[in-house]
Formats: structure tokens, C-alpha cells, sequence
């Protein structure tokens, strides 16, 4: 691979020679999180993991932090971080640095929904800028891919990926269209256009984070230095929890819907149009739960104006963003609010509902199989 300059590396700090470059640099783990000389990398590593909570994300950022005032080394976020009008040169050291810290920070959070939340960020980002570099420098983004052993070259401005490479980071798309039968192959490789190149190397760069945290390894002194910003971190989680309905939901069980998704899905099935916004919350709602791409789009197959082309590429677009479903305040906003219960009164999130019901199941499913079927209590009737 090409050597990279500071600046390059600055932008890419999961590369191998951004790994090795900082290893050379004369600091300890004990420096950068006491140290006021590392205030400004502290920063940005908490920027990097708030970029990852999905109201935060945006256009990646580089660099944009204000200097920091002298403290007594208990910063919370909210004092580390400081809102600039102006963006500041790229420190390459504070960009570089930045990277461990934020590793640090979620590796003590050890939320595994979160790791895989800033993992995505972390990726989108790259992908962001190695696509503005397409024209301008396709050899770097080549160069790029052979940091991840992928074995590509560029031909009549189209990429030749080996056929092994491309099934390792292709698997996790859901649209047929990556699937490698649809694609053309010629001796081994896989012929793709450069966005598409890029895209493969968003998923590769996703991989590599998400496989390496949490750093288990962490001295207890490091992990006590950083509890301020952890805790306030877990506490942001947590609310989003609360309200973006974050949690591991197991199989897909349709009675356990709220009654706003039991209403659309109705609607869809008797033919009847959706709005956009309700149709973005339930698509947005049944990928969270753990259906596929494909079977959300055989949800519209009876739509009176159903193109599944059209209906593909929405959904994929959901999928591949990771959107959350839109909260009930949104819900109501929209008009899209329907069929409102006592349990509806008792969550703020299309998803809290659903994955209530589906704790209170397993609970149920739990004592009857400790006492007796006939001895368990019947929760009361919830649904629509």
C-alpha cells in the first residue's frame, strides 16, 4: 500500500499504518486520558461515538473542536464538547488519537447493539469520503481495499473484484442485485462499477470495527479515568432505548404489534395506499424486528400500484441506513397514530410496544413451564 501522510491517516484511523503510525508516537494510555495536551483528541473521541446515536449522525466530522479550557480532569460530554461556528484545521495527532479513545469509550459502554451502531457510523463515514475520492484518486481507493487483502484493479473505468472477496463483503447486502449470479464474472473476477467498489469497502470497514470491540484488555485505571463520560454515555443510551424501542427481539411474532403497524398492515393488504411517512414507519418498523428485506417487500405485493423494483430499492435504502422507526410523538405528528390502548399509554416507542409484549410472553412462557400452565395469571388483553 501507498505510504499515507498524517493527513491521510488522520482520516482513517483503522488502517494498518494508521495503527502503526500512532504506536510510534511517544504517548501512553495513562497520557491521553489525563493529559491536557490530549484534550482536544478527547474530544473528538467523543464526538466519533455520539456521531453513532442516530439523531447525531451526520456529514462526518474532522477536526471541528474547539480548544479546550483547562479543567480538572472530570469533564462530562457535555463539558468536553463545544459547539464551533467555524471549522479548525485538521490536527492530525488529535484526529489520530481520537480513535482509541472513542474505542475506549465504547468498549467500557459494552453495549453490543451500540458496538455495531458506531461500527455502521464509523464505516458511513468512510464511505462518504472514499466516494468524493473516485474521480480524484482511484488508485488510493484501490490501495485502500488492499489494507482488507482485497484483490481488485480497475478496468475501462469498472472494478474487477476476486469472486472470493466480493462474496465476503457482499453476503450482508440484502438486494438481489449483489447476489453473484446477477453479477457478470470473467476468469475469477467480479466486474462492478466504483461506487459499488466503495460500498464493498464501507462493509469492510464496518467488519473490522465490529470484530475488534470490545477491547477487553483495558486497566481498570484507564476504564475509572473514563467513567464520567461512560456513564453519561450509558445514560443517553438508555433513554434511547426507551425511546427508539432498542433491543434484541428475537422471532418475529405478528399479534404482538402495535395498533398503529396492525392498521397499516391491514391497509396495505386490503389495497389501500399508504402515506409515505406510514410507510416509511413500518417498513422501518418491520426491518427492526428482524424481517428481511425480502419479506417486507412481499408485504406489498397486493398493492394496487406495486412495483416491486420500486418497492425494493425503498426498502433496501431503509435497510442499508439502519433508520429507526419513528417514535410515537412523530407517529402522532403524521396522523399515523391509530387504535390507541392502555399499553400505548405506557411506552413512547412503536418498538418499547413490541418488545414489551414480547417480555411479558416470555416471562408468562417461563413461569408456566416452572408452575403449570393452569396456575400462571393471564395478562390482560393488550392488543388491537
Amino acid at each position: 500500500m501507498t505510504i499515507m501522510s498524517p493527513e491521510e491517516l488522520a482520516l482513517y484511523p483503522f488502517l494498518t499504518q494508521a495503527s502503526e503510525y500512532v504506536s510510534e508516537l511517544d504517548f501512553s494510555l495513562d497520557t491521553l486520558m489525563t493529559s491536557h495536551g490530549f484534550i482536544k483528541a478527547r474530544k473528538r473521541g467523543i464526538e466519533r461515538v455520539l456521531e453513532a446515536f442516530p439523531e447525531e449522525v451526520a456529514e462526518p466530522t474532522t477536526g471541528n473542536i474547539k480548544e479546550p479550557e483547562p479543567s480538572n480532569g472530570e469533564e462530562t460530554i457535555t463539558e468536553e464538547i463545544e459547539e464551533t461556528t467555524e471549522k479548525e484545521a485538521i490536527d492530525p495527532t488529535s484526529e489520530l488519537l481520537s480513535y482509541p479513545f472513542a474505542r475506549i469509550l465504547v468498549s467500557c459502554l459494552n453495549e453490543p447493539a451500540f458496538t455495531r451502531r458506531y461500527a455502521f457510523a464509523e464505516a458511513k463515514a468512510a464511505y462518504s469520503r472514499l466516494k468524493k475520492t473516485i474521480d480524484k484518486d482511484m488508485d488510493f481507493v484501490l490501495d485502500f481495499g488492499g489494507d482488507f487483502d482485497i484483490d481488485a484493479f480497475e478496468y475501462n473505468k469498472r472494478i474487477k473484484i476476486y469472486f472470493s472477496d466480493y462474496i465476503r463483503y457482499s453476503l450482508s447486502m440484502k438486494d438481489i442485485s449483489w447476489k453473484l449470479i446477477n453479477r457478470h464474472m470473467e476468469k475469477g473476477y467480479v466486474i462492478i462499477r466504483r461506487e459499488e467498489f466503495v460500498r464493498l469497502l464501507q462493509e469492510a470497514v464496518r467488519k473490522r470495527i465490529e470484530s475488534s470491540l470490545p477491547v477487553l484488555d483495558i486497566p481498570n485505571e484507564i476504564r475509572v479515568a473514563c467513567e464520567p463520560q461512560v456513564v453519561e454515555l450509558k445514560t443517553r443510551y438508555e433513554e434511547q432505548r426507551q425511546n427508539l424501542g432498542d433491543a434484541d427481539l428475537g422471532e418475529v411474532d405478528f399479534t404482538m404489534f402495535p395498533p398503529c403497524i396492525h392498521k397499516a398492515l391491514s391497509n396495505v393488504r386490503e389495497g389501500v395506499n399508504l402515506a409515505h411517512s406510514m410507510r416509511f414507519a413500518m417498513v422501518s418498523f418491520l426491518l427492526n424486528i428482524g424481517m428481511s428485506a425480502d419479506d417486507v417487500v412481499n408485504v406489498f405485493n397486493v398493492s394496487p400500484d406495486f412495483s416491486e423494483e420500486k418497492t425494493r430499492y425503498q426498502v433496501e435504502h431503509i435497510a442499508g441506513n439502519q433508520y429507526k422507526t419513528p417514535s410515537c410523538a412523530t407517529m402522532q405528528t403524521y396522523g399515523n397514530c391509530t387504535g390507541r390502548n392502555n399499553m400505548c399509554s405506557k411506552i413512547r416507542h412503536p418498538l418499547s410496544y413490541y418488545s414489551a409484549l414480547k417480555f411479558i410472553a416470555a416471562e408468562k412462557k417461563k413461569e408456566e413451564e416452572k408452575f403449570g400452565k393452569d396456575e400462571v395469571k393471564t395478562e390482560p388483553e393488550t392488543g388491537p
